[in-house]
């Protein structure tokens, strides 16, 4: 007989959480914490989203997107969670670039960069610090009509070189492109100046291990193996979830689900306005990207000298459809020595990230599918064998993951690793004002993207949940 996974499950619950990436699972936290009834819905056998990991035969375990965010991590986990979590995030030493414009080492810190800026690219001091101080400002309720190629073309005209020491890292870490707004770019790459580079020490698998078990003790209802297949809407207002066949009683869904998905698919068109709805059929899905995983043999550590993330290119220029071409010339490679896992054998991994069309991927036959992803992984052998010698030969193990990969494990459409374009967050934003009860804690935006941004997003959702379920009159929804 199957197991139900709704087992013990209440009929009714304050909140139903659909997915629980970071934002889903942050704003679950808070609410468990406020004393609402909660339950929290994963898809998948496991927490985390994207914030995931998994483990191979031999002792290995890779991490998906564990590879660096900001220091503004340690205050969120503090606050949102607790201080075990943030005590485990630690600062990245080394940042590499490698291309054919310039070679170089930095600690991605606004000091360090404003060194590079002035003596390394013969920058004024003014002008650089004219820089900082213009998108330190930056906020997503400012004007959004210049671009990020725009915002260099003022403060750097003509420098190539300068535009990718810059964008390179933010394109890697959330899909921003030189077309998107500036807005999206400044805010996330102040982020990363404020203090640079930290992961967490211990692992994912650690890190949201402790997660669930915060959210346990706050009375949160932790499901697995668990998708939604209809949020539930009665004269514009939620009335619950229906989860394998069964339906779930709730005053408000948090979908940390895909925004167009919890849109068009879970709630349905219909119950939304007419003009609503081309404005979400307008929303663009952002990029996906493909991922090789390699484990070293067990003993043979590397070098932390070789860095902790490198960017590597053997582009001549920084092009965004070059970054998302799959004749892949640009990669960032991310560095796993034991000490990110102290209490495990001592093992060496790199994870090796590119971005990624989906429809480059979505229709190739299994046997061109197997084909490419093994092409993929050799290319990745040859690109890395210039930073580790005789890689081949130090394999443990190797694997490649790719947009339908994601799309397979996340449920996000198109194996999006970053959500939606800019426009997104408008719409995410308005759902509430369509339909009561209803928001989303997704990754849009592109600033909402990444961890911190996730997390911190799951932090402003919740708040408004608490206030609407405090006072639901207060909810102003439009036609």
């Amino acid at each position: 007989m199957p197991r139900d996974f709704l087992a013990g499950a209440r009929d009714q619950y304050d909140v139903v959480v659909i997915g629980s990436g970071l934002g889903g699972m942050t704003a679950a936290n808070i609410l468990g914490r406020l004393g609402y009834r909660v339950l929290l819905l994963e898809q998948h056998y496991k927490l985390g989203g994207l914030a995931t990991w998994f483990r191979r035969p031999g002792g290995n375990i890779f991490d998906i997107s564990l590879h660096g965010f900001p220091y503004g991590m340690v205050k969120s986990c503090r606050r949102y969670w607790n201080e075990e979590i943030a005590n485990g995030i630690v600062p990245l030493r080394t940042i590499r670039y490698d291309n054919p414009m310039f070679s170089l080492t930095t600690r991605f810190d606004r000091d360090d960069f404003t060194r590079l800026l002035t003596t390394r690219f013969g920058q004024p001091p003014e002008k650089v610090q004219e820089f900082f101080e213009f998108i330190r400002k930056m906020n997503f309720y400012d004007d959004q009509t210049m671009t990020v190629k725009e915002l260099f073309d003022r403060f750097f005209p003509g420098r190539e070189d300068i535009i990718r020491l810059l964008m390179e890292p933010i394109t890697y870490a959330n899909g921003s492109t030189l077309e998107d707004p500036a807005v999206a770019y400044g805010i996330v790459f102040s982020n990363f100046m404020a203090k640079g580079v930290y992961t967490y020490r211990g692992g994912t698998d650690d890190l949201i291990q402790r997660m669930k078990e915060e959210l346990l003790k706050n009375g949160v209802d932790v499901r697995v193996r668990c998708p939604v297949e209809r949020i539930h809407i009665v004269r514009r207002k939620v009335a619950g979830v229906t989860v394998h066949g069964r339906y779930l009683a709730a005053r408000a869904v948090v979908s940390n689900a895909n925004l167009l998905a919890t849109i068009l698919r879970f709630a349905g068109p219909e119950h939304f306005d007419k003009d609503f709805i081309e404005e979400v059929k307008a929303v663009r899905l952002n990029n996906s990207s493909t991922q090789v995983y390699i484990a070293l043999k067990q003993g043979d550590l590397l070098d932390e000298s070789i860095g902790d993330l490198l960017f590597s290119s053997t582009a001549p220029y920084f092009r965004t459809e070059a970054l998302l071409s799959r004749n892949i010339t640009s990669r960032t490679f991310s560095f796993y020595y034991p000490s990110l896992r102290p209490h495990a054998p001592p093992r060496c991994y790199v994870v090796s990230s590119t971005n990624a069309r989906y429809e480059d991927w979505a229709n190739l036959s299994e046997e061109e599918y197997r084909k490419s992803k093994q092409e993929l992984i050799n290319s990745t052998l040859d690109a890395l064998e210039k930073y580790v010698p005789d890689i081949r030969q130090r394999v443990a193990h190797v694997e490649a993951a790719t947009p339908r990969t994601f799309e397979r494990y996340t449920g996000h459409l198109a194996g999006a690793s970053f959500g939606t374009k800019f426009e997104g967050l408008r719409v995410s934003r308005a759902l509430p004002h369509q339909v009561e009860g209803l928001f989303h804690a997704g990754s849009v935006g592109i600033i909402m993207s990444g961890w911190l941004g996730a997390m911190n997003y799951g932090v402003i959702v919740a708040n408004e949940v608490d206030n609407y379920l405090a006072c639901p009159s207060l909810t102003v929804r439009k036609g």
